[in-house]
């Protein structure tokens, strides 16, 4: 099932599984989101959570107890739930239930609201902390891709870049593939555009340490005037990725309130890098916005 929001300007669409953003389409019929296409990427927009990235061993502790998890978590692949919905607004529900619970030992209450303003698609998450006594341990990320060759088939990912803005120094987290290694940042310079290539994400995503500073990164091509806008306003961290060796035109904008495992990380969940500790019947509330033209 899929819940369509629509106004003078965009058409919108949200699965219900995973309550993933499908597709954002302009009335002259450009498509801003990549579709998925399975032999390079066969996903869209997928919310991450309760992990961003990969877990050490692909598995996590919790008293004394060790749960396997892959990468990212299980919401992108459950379904969602419209509780609230107009032509412009919809909050997609997903309630931890015996089957969380066994993998992922602490009740949620997870909601993705999606609001749509002119040329502008905000998406809103909200996590609840039913539980009367326990803090629920978790991250949380977004992770959607945006295509390229907007307005004209033949637009490369070489024809286009990223402006950044503040245009400023950045530190970079980097990759030991699959895990992080923060104890040892480079320099990501921001001052200039970053002009996007595959090989750029050769040794995966580009992870900004944002510090939770607003940043704002708008797509541009050498073609026409299409883009994106993509604002984030409190995420420790901003994900820039491209699948590689198999490519393909598109790019994913990500922001995180989590981060992968580091390289020297122990497994204990209450230890982990970035992870948010929200106390018993307490709410997290964060979001970001995307603007397509």
């Amino acid at each position: 099932m899929t819940v369509t929001l629509k106004n003078d300007y965009l058409t919108v669409k949200i699965n219900e599984k995973g309550a993933e953003l499908s597709s954002v389409k302009a009335n002259d019929g450009i498509e801003y989101i990549w579709q998925a296409a399975p032999a390079v990427w066969g996903r869209h927009a997928p919310v991450l959570f309760p992990f961003v990235g990969r877990l050490k061993d692909d598995q996590f502790q919790v008293e004394d107890q060790t749960y396997p998890m892959g990468q990212h978590g299980f919401a992108r692949d459950m379904d969602f739930e419209a509780v609230e919905q107009d032509d412009q607004h919809v909050i997609m529900e997903l309630n931890s239930d015996t089957e969380t619970l066994q993998k992922f030992p602490f009740e949620f209450k997870l909601r993705l609201h999606f609001t749509l303003k002119d040329h502008e698609l905000i998406e809103h998450y909200e996590v609840v902390n039913p539980d009367s006594k326990k803090d629920l341990l978790f991250s949380i990320g977004g992770h959607p891709g945006f295509n390229l060759n907007l307005g004209d088939n033949q637009i490369q990912m070489e024809d286009t870049h990223i402006r950044i803005a503040p245009k400023q120094v950045y530190n970079q987290i980097p990759l030991k593939a699959p895990y992080t290694d923060p104890k040892n940042p480079i320099k990501f310079d921001a001052t200039t555009p970053l002009d996007l290539t595959h090989a750029l994400f050769k040794d995966d995503a580009i992870i900004l340490d944002l510090k939770g500073e607003q940043i704002t990164l708008m797509t541009e091509n050498e073609v026409n005037n299409h883009g994106i806008a993509f604002t984030v306003a409190n995420a420790p961290y901003l994900g820039i990725w491209s699948p590689y060796p198999a490519t393909a035109n598109f790019v994913c904008l990500e922001p995180w309130w989590g981060i992968a495992d580091t390289v020297d990380f122990n497994g204990e969940l209450k230890d982990k890098l970035g992870v948010n500790r929200l106390a018993a019947q307490e709410t997290f509330n964060q979001e970001f916005s995307m603007s397509f033209f």
